[in-house]
């Protein structure tokens, strides 16, 4: 009798460590698909605020000289900030929009010479990127800080 207790116990022992190996396993499995997840969406947003920069950038130097009336130009600008009302925050929309609105104010705006360029960029005047920037650093870090939880 005592040895049939003995083999049982040493059974439901087996059961037990395999048990708790498989756990522990499938939650760490679980946990690292996740943050590549979390790693994959952060990426994707960085690469949209990107080309959403770039993009602006051409367009607002495009503006300083040159006057138009044709939107054709902003249509790539319009649809990354329409990706971004589909994965960013509020904030950062509201900045993007905030933006292409000063570039649609500068196409409308006479050309301006090369030193009244000059003139914008000493007074802090060309940067209307600031804070979709800032926007975008709260959220890419607000991310990153919720991957590690």
């Amino acid at each position: 009798m005592d040895a049939y207790i003995s083999a049982l116990m040493g059974l439901a022992g087996i059961a037990i460590g395999s048990l708790t190996s498989f756990a522990t396993t499938w939650m760490t499995h679980r946990s690292q698909v996740k943050e590549k997840q979390r790693e994959a969406e952060a990426a994707k947003r960085e690469k949209l605020f990107s080309d959403f920069i770039a993009e602006a950038t051409r367009l607002y130097g495009d503006a300083i000289s040159h006057q138009k009336d044709d939107v054709s130009d902003l249509v790539l600008l319009y649809a990354l900030v329409a990706q971004m009302r589909l994965i960013s925050s509020r904030s950062v929309v509201d900045a993007a929009e905030l933006a292409m609105a000063r570039i649609v104010e500068t196409y409308l705006t006479p050309n301006r010479s090369l030193s009244e360029i000059r003139d914008l960029a000493r007074s802090g005047a060309m940067n209307f990127l600031l804070d979709f920037g800032e926007a975008c650093r709260a959220e890419l870090a607000t991310g990153r800080l919720a991957t590690r939880r």
